[in-house]
């Protein structure tokens, strides 16, 4: 990122009010007056307009008109799109990754209840000589580009350097520019509108331009000529324009030199919000969502309030994305290692999905070994010891310890095997949730498995069976999948003061049926204002801590 510390003129750096927008006409640092006057002047900028060069170079280096770079940005996405022989619907079908199994959404309440981008240089001609042989490529592509026309411009120097630290050099560094009256600078055809729009923005602190695909551009060429005030000026304009998935789009795919420039940074973070407000529900617009730039997904899948099922579903939809957009091995190891698997948080996936990360073809096996290890080690700990590490992470990075609001509540499980197979299962729901099931609502856990079947927790608020009050119900359901019958003994157990131990609270038996669940309406035994009050003994540090476990009969 460039030091904007020399623009004397940026509000953030000068002595002037701190809430300055730069607005049109107002007097403070205006000299619009003096703009391209030769008695305010003590310099004539010669600029050389040079046609473009007929093929720009790959992202986004040595574009400085926005609308073309866009044009080659979407035809080369296109072309991909060609190259690729599979499509969603093929990537969906071929998946032979688990599914998220599909929980009831009603029970029965009784019994049955890509970037290589560099910085494009600025071309400065001197005067003819025989300096400069050696020159770069991009130098000498532009030297031998026609000159269409040359276009003079009284300026003054103290001006343009107080604005902007590449006239700062260009006039204080000793080269032959900084002794003579006359500074050349040579630039694309495409280039011309938007730099004279900044050079007008340097002297009055406004533009004339308001349509998006200008301001861009102004952007751009501010960006390269290092003027911070106006790229922060026209990051506010395009951040007050009506936003769409296109544009959101085109802020996060800006080329890197662009987008590295803390000036820019609100339009990006506006830019990530949206799409991850307009995708929220990934399940819902999966067909649009795997057509996204990688940019636009990375930017969706960062959001803590993804309306998803569970961590699993997020797993299985980054490899339907890598697996769509990356039909090449290779190529897709490379995205899922350094990129798409930042934003999912293997913490929060069950370990029957964990089990599936260890032996999946698409990740590099000793980065799975990695994150398994990491997740299952996180699972481990302590739930104050959970939040402690959740709260230590750096929020503007991945935070992978950071649970999102999931339709199914996280569990752990401990398995057994012998004398008979069981399972000990743990839910934690916090206080603001268990206050937002009051008066009817409903909690569900993730799945879990004994004996190869599926099983859940359910939480409710209900009425008891007299209907005089309301209490929180705890119920077990086993997932439909075909007739098997299962018959279970089970109990149910939560936490509470002064010993913080877990004291059972029902236990019972039931032979359970594909869809169908059980257990205890007033789990505690008191109404529901008792339950949820502030001296209820049942919550610890705001945390209701609930146990089931779960026996198979012979």
């Amino acid at each position: 990122m460039r030091d904007s510390s020399l623009d004397l003129f940026d509000p953030r750096t000068a002595v002037m009010d701190s809430n300055y927008s730069a607005e049109p006409g107002r007097a403070d640092g205006d000299f619009g007056f003096a703009f391209n006057d030769s008695n305010f002047s003590d310099r004539v900028l010669r600029i050389e307009i040079v046609s473009d060069p007929l093929e720009a170079r790959p992202d986004g280096e040595g574009y400085l008109s926005l609308a073309d770079w866009c044009r080659d940005r979407k035809r080369r996405r296109e072309d991909v799109k060609r190259e690729n022989p599979f499509t969603a619907v093929d990537i969906a079908a071929g998946c032979q990754e688990e599914q998220i199994l599909n929980q009831p959404d009603h029970i029965d309440d009784g019994v049955d209840t890509e970037n290589q981008d560099e910085e494009p240089a600025a071309m400065i001609e001197e005067a003819p000589s025989d300096e400069g042989a050696n020159d770069n490529d991009s130098n000498w592509s532009m030297e031998c580009s026609k000159v269409l026309r040359v276009k003079t411009l009284h300026i003054s120097s103290p001006i343009l350097a107080a604005r902007s630290p590449f006239f700062y050099k260009l006039f204080s560094n000793g080269m032959r520019e900084s002794e003579q009256r006359y500074v050349n600078l040579r630039i694309n055809a495409s280039e011309e509108a938007a730099l004279m729009e900044l050079l007008n923005f340097m002297y009055s602190n406004s533009l004339t331009v308001t349509a998006a695909p200008a301001l861009l551009d102004v952007l751009m060429a501010a960006d390269k000529f290092e003027v911070a005030s106006c790229m922060r000026y026209c990051s506010r304009l395009l951040r007050n324009l009506p936003m769409t998935p296109e544009s959101a789009l085109l802020y996060l795919e800006l080329p890197s030199s662009v987008l590295m420039a803390e000036a820019v940074q609100p339009l990006t973070d506006a830019a990530k919000q949206f799409l991850a407000i307009r995708y929220k529900d990934i399940t819902k617009y999966q067909g649009e969502v795997l057509n996204l730039p990688i940019a636009g997904v990375e930017a969706i899948l960062a959001s803590n309030d993804l309306q998803v099922a569970s961590e699993d579903a997020v797993y299985d939809f980054v490899l339907k994305y890598a697996r769509f957009q990356y039909p090449i091995i290779e190529h897709r190891r490379e995205i899922l290692g350094n990129r798409l698997s930042q934003f999912i948080r293997f913490p929060y996936m069950t370990c029957r999905k964990l089990r599936k990360v260890m032996t999946c073809p698409d990740f590099d096996p000793d980065f799975a070994q990695k994150v398994v290890v990491e997740a299952l080690f996180f699972k481990a700990e302590a739930p104050h010891r959970q939040r402690t590490l959740a709260g230590d992470e750096n929020p503007n990075l991945n935070r992978r310890f950071v649970e999102r609001a999931y339709k199914y509540r996280p569990v752990k499980v401990v398995e057994f095997e012998l004398p008979r197979p069981q399972c000990v299962v743990y839910l934690d729901l916090k206080r603001d949730e268990c206050a937002r099931l009051f008066p009817s609502g409903r909690v569900y856990s993730q799945a879990f498995h004994l004996g190869g079947q599926g099983f859940f927790l359910s939480a409710h608020c209900n009425m008891d069976q007299q209907s005089s009050f309301h209490c929180f119900g705890l119920f077990l359901g086993m997932q439909e999948k075909g007739s098997v019958s299962f018959a279970v003994d089970y109990e149910f157990a939560a936490r509470s003061k002064p010993t913080e131990e877990y004291v059972s609270k029902y236990k019972g038996n039931y032979t359970f049926t594909g869809g169908k669940a059980v257990g205890y309406r007033n789990l505690f035994a008191i109404p529901w204002t008792s339950f949820i009050g502030e001296d209820s003994v049942y919550f610890i540090d705001g945390i209701l801590h609930l146990r089931a476990e779960l026996t198979i009969r012979h």
